[in-house]
């Protein structure tokens, strides 16, 4: 089988369409309507409009039992991923349980910056991730019991990873810093699923700080015996999400009962180079020397699994309209190149997703965050798309499956960046058209907001049909409960 190639998209980001055909409501969309959530206050209610340009989702369970809080989760989680493989399994082949659980876990019950907005410092995170990993265990055991057979697919997670380098490659305690720092963000999920348990630093660490802080067991909660067993193997490909690096360093934080989180649990600090390029994220380095590091470190800890890349791609802040994204086209061509170096390292890398098909709604960060190959003018009710010059660039790399020469790709984009200026000429005119509009608007309605807002679900697509079917889990309890 050949490698896959594809752009990623997300059903809340993109589809809006909030409360539309008896749509119940997400954590999302309460969340983004509560004011100060959001930058701008921006919410996803109508986003790129994906809704309706495709001719054809979870708050009740958070109000209800916690959201994944609560144990009960996984069965709900199993018996709608089982009505998934019913419906779609004679067509879908590749099936991914959880797109970036650790964002899910972290900022939606540790720090309250995403969905639900829960901040259960120190515990609840923790506890999310335990159901989740249990939730993606059992669904994969439903798959192989009662659907391999007959629909011959594959069930997968998709995992985010940051690579983390030591500051002191000299320095021991960097370096077994820096090795905590991707154990507490990829391998708190790949180590159970490969090996039946928690990696073991995060056992050590969190268990000596609750110990120290008066609790009488660890924080971190326990798989029996029985479950290590269940988890362990329940993995037929690795999704991997990555974007930046950091370098790492020792730091002591006190174990305080008050004080305690996953941040300070981990006992680092993360630093960044400024000379890393940084085209306006607050977080998002290229540095794309760390990919090939992670990927070889899964090769290693893992024992060589298939991968997809699910995630890759890189973000600007500008308030101008630009289509001529040069700086990502340098993004995507350092990083495909050490995905290939990484390959040619032994790594079992199948599929890589171009991150992001379309401009969207970017969380906490609203609409002041753009990935997408395509621009979307979220001001102009119709959503139309404009492509950016990295859409010929990154076209040209799947054509050539990877990179002919350095002569070829520098032509490459050169060509895309020509295109890419006639382009904006006609964005820029539909904006001065957009904005005369806004004016008048305004000047009939001055207390007239203008917000706008996306939502996610990560569909990787890696050339065969691919759901994530945590996205979708919503939709199936609220139609079942009416």
């Amino acid at each position: 089988m050949g490698f896959s190639w594809g752009a990623g998209s997300s059903a809340y980001q993109t589809e809006g369409a909030w409360d539309k055909d008896g749509k119940g409501l997400s954590i999302w969309d309460v969340f983004s309507h509560k004011k100060g959530k959001i930058q701008l206050n921006d919410t996803g209610d109508s986003s790129c409009e994906g809704y309706y340009r495709v001719k054809v989702w979870d708050q009740v369970l958070q109000e209800k039992y916690g959201g994944w809080q609560n144990i009960s989760m996984v069965n709900h989680f199993n018996e709608f991923a089982n009505l998934c493989f019913e419906r779609f399994g004679n067509r879908v082949k590749y099936w991914i349980t959880f797109n970036n659980p650790w964002s899910v876990a972290v900022e939606g019950y540790e720090t309250g910056e995403h969905a639900p907005g829960l901040k259960m410092r120190g515990t609840g995170a923790y506890k999310a991730a335990h159901h989740i990993i249990k939730a993606h265990a059992k669904v994969w055991h439903t798959y192989d019991t009662q659907w391999r057979g007959k629909q011959k697919g594959l069930v997968g997670i998709s995992l985010s990873g940051d690579w983390g380098e030591p500051v002191d490659i000299s320095n021991q305690k960097d370096i077994e810093a820096a090795e905590r720092y991707v154990q507490f963000y990829l391998g708190w999920f790949a180590t159970p699923i490969f090996h039946g348990d928690y990696p073991q630093v995060m056992k050590d660490f969190i268990g000596r700080k609750s110990v120290q802080q008066g609790l009488g067991t660890s924080r971190l909660p326990t798989f029996s015996p029985q479950e290590k067993s269940y988890i362990k193997g329940t993995c037929d490909f690795l999704g991997i999400g990555h974007f930046t690096t950091r370098y790492i360093t020792q730091k002591n934080y006190p174990s305080g009962r008050s004080s305690s989180s996953y941040f300070t649990d981990r006992d680092l600090a993360e630093l960044v180079d400024p000379r890393w390029p940084d085209p306006g994220s607050e977080w998002l380095y290229s540095v794309p020397w760390g990919f090939r590091r992670l990927l070889n470190f899964v090769k290693t800890q893992y024992g060589n699994p298939v991968i997809y890349v699910t995630e890759n791609g890189v973000s600007e802040k500008m308030l101008c309209t630009e289509l001529c994204d040069d700086w990502r086209i340098q993004y995507y061509k350092d990083y495909t190149n050490e995905m290939l170096k990484a390959i040619k390292d032994g790594v079992n890398v199948k599929g890589y997703t171009a991150w992001s098909l379309l401009d969207k709604f970017e969380w906490d960060e609203g609409y002041s965050e753009r990935f997408g190959l395509y621009y979307v003018d979220f001001r102009n009710k119709n959503k139309p798309r404009y492509p950016k010059a990295s859409v010929q660039f990154y076209k040209r790399i799947i054509s050539s499956n990877g990179f002919p020469n350095q002569r070829e790709v520098e032509n490459w984009r050169r060509k895309a960046v020509e295109t890419c200026s006639s382009s904006n000429h006609l964005l820029a005119a539909e904006e001065q058209r957009s904005s005369a509009a806004n004016i008048l608007r305004l000047i009939h309605d001055p207390l007239t907001s203008h917000m706008e807002m996306v939502t996610e679900i990560v569909v990787p697509t890696v050339c065969t049909l691919s759901i994530l079917l945590s996205a979708i889990f919503l939709m199936f309890l609220l139609r079942r409960r009416n």
